[in-house]
């Protein structure tokens, strides 16, 4: 949950502070003292666009900063939210909680903070994503798109393994019919690439190169070419070493040297000197080894003057291949193993079309059966939802109040891009989220039904958002839902209801709240005012009040339910009334836990 927030140079509000408790909280305030920033404030947290002209008049820069609680959360949202701060290397504080920040500049880039790390907004967003709600009047409207309306039944009917499924083999699907559809027009040009590519795999082919034979036969050449020089030194060397071939009297050989040198130290019997003749056997270990070498470096040179032609012939004929494909030979082995695999794609053979034309089909069958089992669901939950909807709004004071949810197909346009065939022959768009088309309908006492952007009013959509949500609330227990002024366009006892409403869903979320309904705000366990600080303006403040945040206790309470009532916060009459209000509301609630 949320258990404190700081705002600096916000709007209205230059320096407040805001601790919160579990249960509801409302916030309240004369119009313009910056109540809204607040939830401003937390939609920044919750990686909104960073707007400057929301940094107070007369400061550079604006911060908001959150301090979350995360021990209330359901394991699966815990886990989540302990793999996004390990991911971003944020750190918890002594406490346990977690420190959220953003930071708005007149002139440069917003900053993200988590857990004391400066993170991407996105990442920020990941986090507060999944410990805040947030509802405002514009999220009324986005409740009249079919997106939100799917999206709002899809968490009510939990489809995410259907919905994962689908996804999956859509694109399979999708990608198949690509290559299809690139193959079928671009045959001609891809076919002159697979005789290119064919053309120089045969040349590759024919010369059989092997892996760093270039480099193999530089070494050839070079030797073959200093061949003479070169059996002269190693003939030089092995005779020093083992004697001539045809040995005479005056020729003593390396080996017979050191041999006769370690006889002669062996025959004094002294101990250094035998030390020293072991060494010597050591030398006379690696001169024969040394030899021996040399004798078949010598047995192994060509003796037919041809070899050398032999390998300059071999090489010009490599140097032909590395002038084409690559640098080197090991080069044009890699790029003759990625030309197959490229032809493999660039088959254009009336076989090959109708192999690849047999594997769209069947992905696209795939594709109509995990569309029907996520339709299906979509369908059997649609009731569920529509009749828990309903029976919310009638406690929300619209007995008679009918909500519906319909579950139709999403119909192909002539230019679809990913048409499929449904068993009853309708042609529909395969889109990320299915082939259905959710439309929510609404209907108040004695009307017919219409779809919900053309039958509510303004109050009307907000008790059906707020009925949404606490159907939907289920699904996020724990966590902390903001409404901000979803009760616009609603009064009387339509707002006791909402306020009612609010209350029970604050048994298991933590529930934040900006109104203008005293009948709302009576019911929360705690009440914040947003106002100004002793009616001062700051400095640097270009002349406009700074607005702060308290809490009210008791008669200051009293007073702001008389001020929202009719505007008498300093009338006898007027805080009997809000007294009245206040005690039954919370008797009420008291009762009702």
């Amino acid at each position: 949950m949320l258990s404190e927030i700081r705002i600096e140079s916000l709007g209205a509000i230059s320096a407040a502070t805001a601790e919160f408790d579990r249960g509801f909280t409302v916030l309240t305030g004369e119009t313009g003292t910056g109540k809204t920033m607040v939830v401003t404030g937390l939609h920044l947290l919750g990686g909104a666009r960073a707007d400057a002209t929301r940094v107070r008049s007369g400061d550079t820069r604006a911060v908001v900063e959150g301090r979350f609680t995360t021990t209330e959360l359901g394991d699966g949202v815990a886990s989540l939210v302990d793999e996004i701060l390990d991911s971003s290397g944020a750190e918890r504080d002594d406490d346990g909680s977690v420190i959220a920040a953003r930071s708005v500049s007149r002139d440069g880039p917003s900053r993200a903070y988590l857990g004391g790390r400066s993170v991407p907004a996105k990442s920020l967003s990941s986090f507060t994503t999944e410990l805040l709600t947030l509802h405002g009047q514009n999220d009324q409207l986005r409740l009249m798109r079919p997106d939100e309306q799917r999206a709002a039944l899809d968490r009510f009917a939990d489809v995410e393994t259907q919905l994962k499924k689908y996804r999956r083999v859509r694109e399979e699907w999708l990608a198949a019919r690509r290559d299809l559809l690139d193959r079928t027009q671009r045959a001609r040009e891809l076919a002159l690439e697979a005789d290119r590519l064919k053309f120089g795999l045969n040349e590759i082919d024919a010369a059989a190169p092997q892996p760093g034979e270039d480099a193999a036969l530089v070494d050839d050449i070079r030797r073959l070419s200093e061949l003479d020089a070169l059996r002269e030194a190693a003939q030089i060397a092995r005779a020093a070493l083992a004697g001539p071939d045809d040995p005479t009297p005056d020729v003593v050989s390396a080996t017979h040297g050191v041999a006769q040198a370690k006889s002669a130290l062996e025959a004094t019997g002294d101990t250094t000197l035998t030390a020293l003749a072991e060494q010597l056997s050591e030398a006379i270990a690696v001169i024969t080894n040394v030899s021996g070498e040399l004798g078949s470096y010598l047995f192994g040179l060509p003796t037919d003057t041809s070899a050398l032609e032999t390998k300059l012939a071999r090489q010009s004929e490599l140097r032909s291949l590395t002038r084409k494909y690559a640098a080197d030979i090991d080069g044009v082995l890699e790029w003759a193993r990625e030309s197959r695999e490229r032809l493999e794609q660039l088959d254009v053979s009336e076989e090959a079309l109708a192999g690849l034309q047999r594997r769209v089909d069947e992905l696209e069958e795939k594709t109509v059966v995990a569309a029907a089992d996520l339709t299906k669901a979509r369908t059997k939950a649609a009731k569920g939802l529509a009749k828990a909807v309903t029976a919310e709004l009638s406690g929300l004071a619209m007995a008679g109040a009918v909500f519906t949810v319909s579950v139709g197909p999403l119909l192909a346009r002539a230019d679809d891009s990913a048409p499929v065939v449904l068993p009853s022959g309708e042609t529909v768009h395969a889109g990320r989220d299915g082939v259905d088309n959710v439309e929510f309908g609404f209907a108040t006492s004695g009307t017919d039904v219409l779809p919900l952007h053309k039958s509510a009013s303004g109050g009307e959509l907000s008790r059906v958002m707020l009925a949404l949500e606490v159907v939907l609330s289920s699904s996020a227990e724990g966590t902390t839902m903001v409404f901000d002024e979803v009760d616009a366009g609603v009064g009387g006892r339509a707002a006791v209801q909402i306020g009612r409403r609010l209350g029970r869903l604050a048994r298991t979320h933590q529930v934040i709240v900006v109104t203008h309904l005293p009948q709302v705000a009576a019911y929360a366990d705690v009440h914040l005012v947003v106002g100004g600080e002793s009616g001062k303006a700051t400095a640097g403040g270009g002349g406009k009040k700074a607005s702060g945040v308290r809490r009210l206790e008791d008669e200051e309470r009293v007073a702001e339910l008389a001020r929202m009532l009719a505007g008498l916060g300093e009338s006898d009459s007027g805080r009997a009334h809000a007294r009245e209000l206040l005690e039954a509301a919370q008797k009420e609630r008291a009762e009702g836990d």
